[in-house]
């Protein structure tokens, strides 16, 4: 063995020491790989297991320690600060909270139980009796919805005298409004229900056909989705393109995207990925306009398109596509995104390491800015903007300082984290350069759910035009009922209208069709629910 070993040596005129050395080095580099790979396994699968299985809320663990415990923190700036007055003590019975209430407005159908005239004696002394009250239980009654057929007749009207003694008759006809599709059944109150049905209450087209099927009517899927796609084609684009218009002429802007498949994309596969994209506006707005736009991909030229008559500030997740956009327009980056990826990197934590982590004093900062803003809420833009200068300011340097020197492992979660504020920093900031900026893109994210939730069930498009005519008719729905609009109601005023444009009793232009419009019935209006509770931030809310 040892004229083996020294041979061996003598070819390679190598040192042994030092040979064994370099073997050591890299079995130690390797070990470290092997380490840094099995923490980042473990931290996906205790986020997995998470996931899966524990609450998905994003709120703090309340007795995780906070490291930020100043009075401020629970101090509302626009509330003066009450006196203090003596009062007796006295104790009452709690009651149970009922959040379940009925619209005032509903009809009311009185049903009476009276006794009869032949059993009001008394059961003692056989007495007349006499009424001294009365109890009152109320119920509310749903009568299913039912199918009528409107027949139209038209009373066609001629001359006599004409008829006897000249060459032309005159013939006169009565109005009569003109349909929604012509040569077809459909009525404008029928559109608004499938489509309210689908895209508001996420009941796909086969689902509605079962319904149809049990009321005795054989309609099928296939004429609905015409249907739909024939009435945005006609009547509901132009409302669609005038509302375009009109976002883009705001200073402020929110912008997200999701996936969506399309069966029939023309050079694509059926299982690729095409894209819903949505702009909308921001909480500044008047009134509230969302729009949704479908693409075959995610390239950074089609938010470059559709916002290119727009010039200010748009809110945007941390996608590179976004930053590509021209210098008019700037991204304002989303604090919420930083804060889920800080709250993964704290939710793979044992418990009893989590208070006191890194990951939770990321958090706790967020929170503190994320609190910040809620006590700036009622404030004006221009105050808004002041107090973020005197109090947030200090706090997001002393924040992204602190990341700067956070040394964490690039392919943990907490790395992962780390980089995304460093790389993202200079958008992330931004919100602090105008009171009428928010601190996230929250509101973006709750107006694509409609659609991702919607997604879950009717799955994917057959083809593109029936994507065009989801993204117009998801438009259109919620952007009514960010406006107080019911959908259903305000989907048959529009159908009813639109091809009747100018004619005596309906609307004269496009803009008289928008949801902002002065010209919209009262019935149209939703009443908005006493005691409403106030709105979340997405982080606060379960998912």
């Amino acid at each position: 063995m040892q004229v083996l070993w020294y041979n061996y040596l003598m070819k390679t005129k190598e040192n042994p020491a030092e040979n064994f050395i370099k073997i050591i080095k890299e079995l130690k580099k390797e070990n470290e790989q092997l380490k840094q790979q099995n923490q980042w396994l473990m931290e996906q699968f205790r986020l997995s297991k998470h996931k899966k299985y524990c609450a998905s809320s994003e709120h703090n663990s309340v007795d995780q320690i906070c490291l930020f415990n100043e009075a401020e923190t629970t101090g509302v700036l626009t509330i003066p600060q009450p006196g203090f007055t003596e009062v007796k003590a006295y104790h009452r019975k709690k009651s149970r909270l009922i959040t379940d209430k009925l619209p005032d407005d509903l009809p009311i159908e009185i049903i009476e139980h009276e006794l009869p005239k032949t059993e009001r004696f008394c059961p003692e002394c056989s007495s007349e009796l006499h009424e001294m009250g009365k109890e009152t239980r109320e119920e509310i009654k749903i009568i299913p919805a039912k199918a009528v057929i409107i027949r139209h007749v038209r009373y066609v009207y001629s001359c006599r005298k004409c008829e006897s003694t000249s060459d032309h008759v005159p013939i006169v006809k009565a109005d009569m409004p003109e349909p929604v599709i012509k040569g077809g059944f459909a009525s404008p109150d029928t559109i608004a229900h499938i489509a309210s049905q689908k895209f508001m209450m996420a009941s796909p087209l086969y689902r509605q056909e079962q319904e149809w099927k049990q009321n005795g009517i054989m309609l099928s899927r296939q004429t609905m989705s015409n249907w739909l796609i024939k009435a945005s084609e006609d009547w509901l684009e132009p409302i669609y393109l005038a509302m375009k218009h009109r976002l883009c002429k705001h200073d402020v802007l929110h912008a997200d995207e999701s996936a969506l498949q399309v069966l029939k994309e023309p050079g694509k596969t059926p299982h690729s990925k095409s894209y819903m994209w949505l702009f909308r506006t921001s909480g500044e707005a008047k009134h509230q306009i969302v729009l949704y736009e479908y693409q075959p991909d995610r390239k950074h030229i089609h938010p470059e398109k559709f916002l290119k008559d727009f010039s200010g500030y748009i809110h945007a997740d941390g996608y590179e596509g976004y930053h590509k956009l021209p210098g008019n327009i700037m991204v304002v980056g989303c604090l919420a995104h930083l804060r889920r990826k800080l709250f993964d990197a704290l939710k793979i934590l044992p418990k009893d390491k989590q208070p006191g982590s890194n990951a939770a004093k990321g958090v706790e900062y967020c929170d503190k800015l994320f609190h910040l803003e809620k006590q700036f809420a009622s404030l004006s833009p221009e105050n808004r903007h002041k107090e973020r200068e005197r109090q947030s300011k200090p706090l997001i340097n002393e924040f992204f300082n602190w990341m700067e020197q956070l040394n964490a492992l690039p392919n943990t979660l907490l790395g992962k984290a780390a980089y995304y504020a460093k790389s993202q920093r200079k958008y992330l900031e931004r919100y602090l350069l105008d009171g009428r900026l928010e601190i996230s893109n929250n509101r973006a994210e709750r107006s694509i759910k409609p659609f991702v939730i919607g997604r879950k069930n009717w799955l994917f498009s057959n083809t593109p035009n029936g994507a065009k005519a989801s993204a117009i008719y998801y438009s259109l729905i919620v952007t009514a009922i960010e406006n107080g609009l019911n959908p259903f109601e305000y989907l048959s005023w529009i159908l009813t209208n639109a091809p009747n444009l100018g004619k005596s009793g309906y609307v004269t232009k496009i803009e008289d069709l928008l949801p902002d419009s002065d010209k919209i019935p009262s019935n149209v209006f939703v009443p908005k629910p006493k005691g409403t509770a106030p709105e979340k931030y997405a982080w606060e809310e379960d998912k």
